[in-house]
């Protein structure tokens, strides 16, 4: 039985991918690094800001102190902060979807992205008020594929709501749209609705469901599906 829903962002919710790929490239540009769209979108999507940076540095002989990491991932943050703040992000539907689920279950969001950026696109969307918790990078050691990040949002659940019994790990619903994120939910133990809104579906595979978009989604139908399947 479903007891709560745990969103990714970037992807899933909203339309940001493309622009953290525009931000990224700029910041790694001007370090004389070139990272086309394609290998972002195959390799480096779902990672968070500091692991993407490191990635790409490490694999161009460059190992970054943590003052140059920072101020990287800094400049890429200010960069990405402008694009969306001149933006609606939100995909089709995602809006409409987080708000039945608001009537059903707790919610949650379990990102990569910063919190500042999690937060704006949130409240500029007006859907922060349906969350119980944010999740962002800051909060966990490692992001995903790691499982940390949803196993925090789990914890924040519990304690928020002071749920009886506590919510177990395969009572969340997580709703994902990358390898790692889906990687980092099924280590966590959770179920996994995967949209095929930033990879194809044969790498989602691994996921309870799949569909192609948020806006196909139909809630109850998922339900008496995960019903069959859990």
């Amino acid at each position: 039985m479903i007891r709560a829903v745990i969103f990714d962002l970037d992807g899933t919710l909203a339309d940001t991918e493309p622009l953290h790929f525009a931000a990224f490239a700029a910041v790694f540009q001007a370090e004389g690094i070139e990272v086309g769209r394609e290998e972002y979108f195959s390799r480096l999507i779902g990672y968070d800001d500091r692991d993407c940076v490191t990635v790409v540095m490490r694999e161009h002989d460059l190992t970054p102190d943590e003052l140059k990491l920072s101020q990287l991932i800094a400049r890429k943050a200010a960069i990405y902060q402008e694009m969306i703040e001149r933006r609606d992000v939100l995909y089709p539907g995602a809006a409409d979807f987080v708000r039945r689920c608001a009537e059903r279950f707790p919610l949650a969001i379990a990102t990569g992205t910063l919190r500042a950026e999690a937060e704006m696109i949130l409240r500029r969307a007006g859907l922060r008020e349906l969350f119980v918790d944010v999740v962002a990078a800051e909060d966990v050691a490692q992001g995903k594929p790691a499982p940390d990040i949803f196993l925090t949002a789990l914890g924040h659940l519990g304690f928020i709501l002071r749920s009886r019994p506590p919510i177990a790990p395969q009572e969340c619903l997580v709703i994902e749209d990358t390898v790692a994120g889906l990687t980092a939910a099924r280590s966590a133990g959770m179920t996994v609705l995967a949209l095929c809104q930033s990879a194809p579906a044969e790498l989602l595979a691994d996921a309870e469901l799949v569909r192609n978009s948020i806006a196909e989604i139909d809630l109850n139908d998922v339900l008496r599906r995960l019903t069959k399947i859990c």
